[in-house]
């Protein structure tokens, strides 16, 4: 009797053992689960694999600055910018900058004046009659004003650069013309132009 006792709480003990070691794998197992779900997560929603391509909307946080570094623009801590990367509507430097970057992806670059606002154009510094401002406004140097061509609807922004008794002297150079610029870059989101899909990033 005493050893089928002992035969029994063997056999027992044997079960434990097994039953334990069942539960040691099954955690394992579980763990490893859990973490090719994450995984899985991670590349579906923030797609790390994603890089930035003509036809792609991207957002992008940015700082913008001259060469001995003073900024002249930046929405850090604001709106992200959002356009379509080959659609012409940025700087063709900004816009070549974006391309291959990865979601969460930062980088630098300094973009020379003819990628970015292009040579100063003394020719687009022009005297205009001051019967083209409004009326009963003090018109100073510094100011801007928009005018819009007759020829092709353009919107132009001009600075006063003088005022005399001819006219008023403005220029529609962009303050940015001649510049060499550099822009600190971070890509928040990307939508691919082709699948729709959207690869967006941690804040």
């Amino acid at each position: 009797m005493g050893i089928m006792k002992k035969s029994e709480k063997l056999k027992g003990k044997e079960k434990v053992a097994a039953r334990r070691q069942q539960y040691k794998w099954m955690g394992v197992a579980a763990v490893v689960a859990i973490i090719i779900v994450c995984v899985a997560v991670y590349f579906v929603v923030y797609n790390p694999l994603v890089v930035a391509a003509a036809g792609d909307t991207v957002n992008v946080t940015y700082t913008g600055m001259f060469e001995n570094k003073t900024v002249f623009d930046s929405n850090v801590n604001t709106t992200p910018l959002t356009f379509t990367i080959g659609s012409g509507k940025m700087i063709p430097g900004f816009d070549a900058a974006v391309r291959g970057m990865k979601v969460n992806e930062e980088k630098t670059v300094t973009i020379p004046y003819d990628q970015a606002y292009g040579a100063y154009n003394p020719q687009l510094v022009q005297t205009v009659p001051a019967s083209k401002f409004p009326a009963n406004q003090t018109i100073s140097p510094g100011e801007k004003f928009y005018f819009q061509s007759s020829v092709d609807g353009r919107t132009t922004v001009v600075t006063v650069v003088n005022v005399t008794s001819s006219g008023v002297a403005v220029d529609a150079n962009s303050p940015l013309a001649g510049q060499n610029l550099t822009f600190d870059i971070k890509i928040d989101s990307i939508q691919k132009g082709s699948s729709g899909s959207t690869a967006t990033g941690t804040t």
